[in-house]
């Protein structure tokens, strides 16, 4: 042994600790060798059960009542699943309860403990209260209910208590009982009721998604147009919504209602549109909305409710990302003021409007202010992030200075109800521990009331609300607990809790890589800017400016954690509506013109293609070059006022003068009536031809033969109109014969040819025949005029 520690001094440390080991060993094994035949077996088997216990899945689907008291029957009900290759045979499940927990922490650790562990695991309660399962064959599972009197489970005095189910069996290759599968619960038993009760305030939200986009039908209703028609599956019986509100009726809760969800529903009652790829159609919900709305209104009469800033903005991606960018901060102000008339409007009731909701109650200094901000005079935080250094748990109100307290819910109460649920086993697990946990609460300071404030996830799917439905009414007895308002939790606090608001370094990284970037609080700016440069040109902005207000609301939506892109391109798609609604007014391009003379009138056109009246718009018209073309006398830009109404245009003309030859670039502008740039430009070429004195006179000329050539003209026609009212007038004269004389017939015959019948004897008229000589078919009289 001696050369052996002088070994071991030369040797570095992980040597020495290994030589110990194997000399320890060396001396220990004459005295194992007689026993070890006889300790083989058994531990063999202790490490044969700690390594088989996840062979059989067992699962506790109901456990009524949840928090019995004496005189009362506990009936368990569950079912064994072989998750192994081999047959299990020879089962029993059996029923185990452990001794009586002292603290939260320890409920904490016997809830997160997976699989049997002896020494740890309490012994069955005994045969009386098994249940046997002769042979469970690989991949079945067998049901299985067991019921035990509450006098035989032990439970000495008040107190919550490890209950646990196992099913112990053996297999082929390990002939011997051994503990296959476990699954434990909370028992609390309370069966007087406490002198000073717990005062529980139970947060019921009514919150969903952003849904409802900027867009308006192409009509003067101005129909709304959803993202989507989802909102409607959440209001129909069976949904989310519907469920939340047919379970919170008759549950002792605050409602923490969003306002966006009210008004998005409201505006579902009437016709509304749905998006439907690059179409719209319209949506045939409004009976579900109605009802939904109806059912609501009645659940939350005589109740507290608390109306969040419209559209539940995401106050901690503000206070990070978005409060350096100018007009946000005062948007959420906007938002908080919409909030009250919106629940008062359609559920007649009266809000509180004083309480700020960050996301999973996560604060930091920045977070606070920003909240605050807006008016919030309460914050709801959360006991993982507000944390304190005490035995106990504290009432939730903190009074922070500043006139602003912080509601610090306590986090294991509130997170009790989140995962899945839908299976019955976690529903069941997860409402004992809500009760064990809110009984140790009251059995820390039994002598004291306390105020708790329980704020669950935001959006509870339907299983989930379900559970947190159950949970709360398995504390209707009011044997440890009674339900309070958010507003008499927050009336008081306690002098012993910190009050100290974690620093930025503590905010969790998971929840800041969910937030909105600042480069969607600049596009949020982007479009609020072009919203107010827009609003001032309408006749009737009421019908523009609410809805995209609403919409930036929308953007800033809690809804959108970890859905960037959908945020992203929400986003988009308001910007680019407002950006084509401002694009319907516009000037109409217009082509190059050529000026001559020293004087001339250029129109440009205004087009206004919205469904109502622009007005305070100023169209200005600039000369590139006012010594070549001046506008309005002798300046080189003119303003004209600009007033249309709805789908029409009007073409508004500035007066010109020329002083020289060449192009000039003109560039029309339109304006608000404070001088910002409404739309884009419009330029063209005017191009300008001076009129000179030698082509004056040369037009003057040409004038001058014009003239001329009118009157030459003139002269003939009316020498001519002259010579045939003449003519009329002797061949009226000629045509009746004097009195007393033989009418002239010389005109008749003079025209016919002699006949070959004809005598030649008979003597010729004596008249001369002039009309034969002339030819002139007009007669003598014509003849002699010429």
């Amino acid at each position: 042994m001696a050369e052996a520690a002088a070994i071991q001094g030369t040797l570095p440390s992980p040597a020495r600790r290994w030589l110990r080991r194997t000399a320890s060993l060396a001396v220990a094994v004459p005295l194992l060798t007689g026993v070890a035949p006889a300790t083989a077996a058994p531990a063999t088997a202790a490490t044969a059960r700690a390594n088989g216990s996840g062979t059989v899945d067992v699962s506790l689907d109901t456990l009524s009542p949840s928090a019995p008291v004496e005189g009362d029957t506990l009936t368990i009900s569950g079912t064994v699943t072989n998750e192994g290759k081999q047959a299990v045979t020879d089962a029993t499940v059996d029923l185990r309860v452990g001794p009586r927990m002292s603290s939260r922490s320890e409920i904490d650790e016997v809830s997160g403990r997976r699989g049997y562990r002896e020494g740890r695991d309490p012994a069955p309660l005994g045969d009386a209260f098994t249940v046997r399962i002769p042979r469970l064959g690989a991949g079945l599972s067998r049901d299985f209910t067991l019921s035990v009197p509450v006098a035989k489970l032990g439970l000495d005095e008040a107190g919550v208590y490890q209950l646990g189910v196992s099913l112990t069996g053996r297999t082929a290759s390990q002939s011997y009982d051994r503990v296959l599968g476990i699954e434990r619960t909370l028992l609390p038993f309370q069966p007087e009721a406490t002198e000073k009760k717990t005062q529980i305030g139970y947060l019921w939200p009514l919150i969903s998604t952003a849904r409802v986009s900027a867009e308006t039908g192409a009509n003067q209703q101005q129909t709304p147009v959803f993202e989507n028609d989802e909102l409607a599956a959440e209001l129909a019986p069976g949904g989310r919504l519907a469920e939340m509100v047919a379970l919170g009726k008759d549950l002792p809760v605050t409602w923490v209602i969003d306002p966006d969800l009210l008004a998005s529903v409201t505006a579902m009652t009437e016709p509304y549109m749905v998006k439907n790829g690059t179409t719209e159609v319209p949506g045939r919900n409004q009976a579900v909305a109605e009802r939904w709305l109806n059912d609501l209104e009645k659940a939350v009469q005589g109740r507290k409710v608390v109306a969040l800033p419209f559209a539940d903005p995401d106050l901690a991606s503000l206070a990070h990302h978005g409060k350096d960018v100018p007009g946000s901060l005062s948007h959420l102000q906007q938002a908080t003021a919409l909030a009250s008339t919106t629940v008062e409007t359609i559920l007649h009731v009266k809000p509180s409007t004083d309480f700020a909701w960050p996301v999973e109650g996560a604060v930091d200094p920045s977070i606070m202010a920003v909240a605050t901000s807006a008016g919030a005079r309460n914050v709801i935080a959360r006991s993982d992030s507000f944390r304190d250094d005490l035995s106990y748990t504290p009432t939730s109100a903190r009074p922070i200075g500043g006139g602003t307290t912080a509601i610090v819910s306590d986090a294991g109460l509130s997170t009790a109800f989140q995962g899945d649920m839908i299976r019955a086993e976690n529903s069941t697990l997860a409402v004992q521990e809500f009760l064990a946990q809110s009984l140790a609460i009251t059995l820390e300071l039994p002598e004291e009331q306390r105020s708790i404030v329980v704020a669950p996830q935001r959006m509870p799917s339907t299983a989930q609300a379900q559970a947190m439905a159950k949970g709360l009414q398995s504390l209707a007895a009011k044997r440890w607990t009674e339900p309070v308002d958010l507003q008499a939790a927050a009336a008081q606090s306690d002098p012993d809790a910190s009050k100290r608001v974690p620093g930025g370094s503590s905010y969790p990284k998971r929840l800041r890589a969910q937030e909105l970037n600042s480069e969607a609080f600049r596009q949020m700016k982007d479009t609020r800017d072009q919203l107010d440069d827009f609003q001032v040109i309408l006749t009737f902005p009421d019908r523009v400016v609410p809805p995209f207000t609403n919409a930036i609301s929308r953007e800033m939506s809690t809804s959108w954690r970890g859905e960037a892109p959908s945020a992203s391109l929400y986003r988009k798609e308001v910007q680019d509506y407002l950006r084509s609604l401002t694009q319907e007014v516009q000037l109409i391009e217009k082509s190059d013109l050529t000026l001559s003379g020293r004087s001339a009138t250029i129109p440009v056109t205004v087009q206004n293609r919205l469904l109502q009246g622009v007005d305070h718009l100023v169209l200005k018209l600039k000369s590139s070059n006012k010594t070549r073309l001046k506008l309005d006398g002798d300046s080189g830009e003119a303003a004209r006022s600009v007033t249309i109404d709805g789908g029409h245009s009007q073409s508004v003309k500035f007066d010109t003068s020329a002083n020289a030859n060449g192009p000039v670039t003109m560039t029309a502008q339109l304006y608000t009536e404070d001088g910002t740039p409404y739309g884009k430009p419009m330029t063209f070429t005017v191009k300008v031809s001076e009129i000179t004195p030698t082509v004056m006179l040369v037009i003057a000329g040409g004038v001058l033969l014009l003239v001329l050539a009118g009157i030459r003209m003139y002269s003939q026609r009316k020498r001519a109109a002259a010579r045939n009212a003449g003519a009329e007038a002797r061949d009226e004269a000629g045509s009746e014969p004097e009195a007393g004389t033989e009418p002239e017939t010389g005109a008749e015959t003079a025209d016919a040819a002699p006949s070959e019948d004809t005598d030649p004897e008979q003597p010729s008229d004596p008249t001369p025949d002039t009309g034969s000589e002339s030819g002139d078919p007009s007669g003598p009289g014509e003849k002699v005029d010429r």
